[in-house]
């Protein structure tokens, strides 16, 4: 478990110096990693409010960077609450173009609609091609047939989620951006 532990070995009555170690969680990981990689524009933890519960424009600005900022093929935009100089524009963009979401409707995309646990497992799966997993759901609160059903399977396979208690996901729960980027981490280190 995350914390700073003191090491000191002892064998045939020699007892070695003693040494300091700190071992981090995936949560303080991930936010070292979206600093040092440019997931975020935010310049300090206080400032990137990981806390906040994650937007759709973030949602799909975080992704879209951690996959290297690929330029988008075409430049038209099919929703009109996406505007040409908004900061996700290029994001949303390329998103849409590998079927990583379809918007809200046929015309919005809903930038500052806040995102669940479900949504956001579902967009990296979908980053990721959809992939199948055979494996049996671990989450009680996982109803069989539902949209995030495959995501959520995936996600737990691979140890991108480990939920929110021993058998829960919490789908409806709002995902934090916290939350988020330590998904993101998971799946790209």
């Amino acid at each position: 478990s995350a914390g700073t532990y003191v090491l000191k070995a002892s064998a045939g009555g020699i007892t070695s110096n003693s040494m300091t170690v700190t071992v981090m969680d995936d949560t303080v990981k991930a936010m070292k990693w979206v600093f040092e990689n440019g997931i975020t524009t935010s310049g300090t933890a206080e400032e990137f409010n990981g806390t906040d519960v994650c937007s759709r424009a973030q949602a799909m600005t975080f992704i879209w960077r951690a996959a290297g900022s690929p330029a988008p093929e075409g430049s038209d935009m099919i929703f009109e609450d996406v505007a040409d100089d908004a900061y996700y524009h290029d994001a949303v963009l390329w998103a849409i173009e590998n079927d990583i979401t379809s918007g809200t409707s046929d015309t919005t995309f809903s930038p500052d609609k806040m995102c669940t646990r479900a949504e956001i497992v579902s967009f990296l799966w979908r980053y990721e091609g959809t992939p199948k997993v055979l494996t049996e759901n671990q989450f009680d609160d996982v109803e069989k047939g539902a949209y995030y059903e495959d995501s959520v399977k995936w996600a737990d396979f691979f140890c991108i989620t480990k939920g929110t208690a021993e058998n829960t996901f919490s789908p409806d729960n709002a995902c934090t951006r916290e939350q988020m980027v330590t998904f993101l981490y998971r799946l790209f280190r």
